[in-house]
């Protein structure tokens, strides 16, 4: 990798944790466990769409471990990488699907993902299909979540990426 692109990615890390930790300190607006708007897969989305799959990979783990470190809650880094990764392998394989004019629903199908890549995690580790309860409420919230950071993504991606620069 070229010095020039470890620096973008690294910025773009970077400004990706910035916003997890303000979003961190705005109070939870609903009573589900896990429900976040997400701002920072704003970031994630652009990078499905800016860089190849092992830089996006790379920026995703990198921004899922500090998020932890840095938010206070190493233990979540177990739901946040199942969902992360979930998310991020549909949106890899779906980009060359899904034009630049859509990718709003990349985002609402990674988030769902997400979603459920922690749902799922969280039976594993809970050993109880009980939490399976707040799945109906995260779609939800996910789809919401998941619209408005796509549509965010999406609005700089048309403004700085030229249709042709986009790596698959």
């Amino acid at each position: 990798m070229k010095t020039k692109k470890i620096a973008r990615l690294s910025l773009l890390t970077a400004i990706a944790l910035i916003i997890f930790i303000i979003e961190l300190r705005i109070p939870d607006l609903l009573p589900i466990p896990g429900a976040k708007l997400g701002l920072a897969n704003i970031i994630t989305v652009y990078a499905v769409y800016k860089y190849n799959a092992r830089e996006t990979i790379l920026l995703v783990i990198t921004r899922v471990i500090l998020g932890s470190l840095f938010g206070g809650n190493v233990s979540a880094i177990m739901y946040s990488m199942a969902g992360a990764m979930f998310c991020l392998i549909c949106m890899l394989l779906i980009r060359r699907i899904i034009p630049l004019n859509f990718i709003w629903l990349s985002s609402v199908i990674g988030a769902i993902l997400h979603n459920t890549g922690q749902i799922l995690m969280a039976i594993l580790l809970m050993r109880s299909f009980a939490v399976l309860s707040f799945y109906p409420f995260l779609i939800i919230t996910g789809t919401i979540a998941g619209a408005f950071t796509g549509l965010c993504a999406q609005y700089i991606i048309k403004r700085h990426i030229p249709d042709k620069t986009v790596e698959k």
